[in-house]
């Protein structure tokens, strides 16, 4: 049983499965995202596929700032996801709010409401930062 379990978690790294929550904002990290299941960047080459489903997923990607009427949706996708999960914040209003930070509506960046394991900064963030952020968060599953 031992061994099952270990050879399931060795393949959730090799064949990671990502989750996207856009939670607002000008929209641009969100783009930069779904660029790199374009072919130019082509993450599927690394066994990256893009579910629709939070009880699929093992990584959660987070763009804008999460404001009060989001931050439930946030928690509950986040709730779902099974156990070892992988949160990656994406561009400056993930981070911290960004230039939306002092609305009246934002709670402020991703790690207000739920813990993030990687930031990956930019405005917006580039397609291979966001790469290198999923890397680095297969790096801690």
């Amino acid at each position: 049983m031992i061994g099952i379990k270990k050879f399931i978690s060795k393949m959730r790294t090799k064949s990671p499965w990502l989750l996207h929550f856009d939670c607002g904002s000008c929209n641009g990290c969100d783009i930069e995202v779904l660029a790199c299941l374009t072919p130019v960047y082509d993450v599927e080459r690394f066994g990256i596929i893009n579910v629709g489903n939070p009880m699929h997923a093992d990584i959660l990607l987070v763009t804008g700032t999460v404001n009060h009427r989001n931050k439930v949706v946030l928690i509950n996708l986040f709730n779902q996801m099974p156990d070892p999960k992988i949160v990656v914040a994406i561009g400056a209003c993930g981070l911290s709010g960004g230039i939306f930070r002092d609305a009246y509506n934002v709670v402020g960046g991703v790690d207000k409401v739920i813990p993030v394991d990687v930031y990956v900064p930019g405005c917006p963030a580039k397609p291979e930062a966001i790469i290198d952020g999923v890397v680095a968060g297969l790096s801690k599953l």
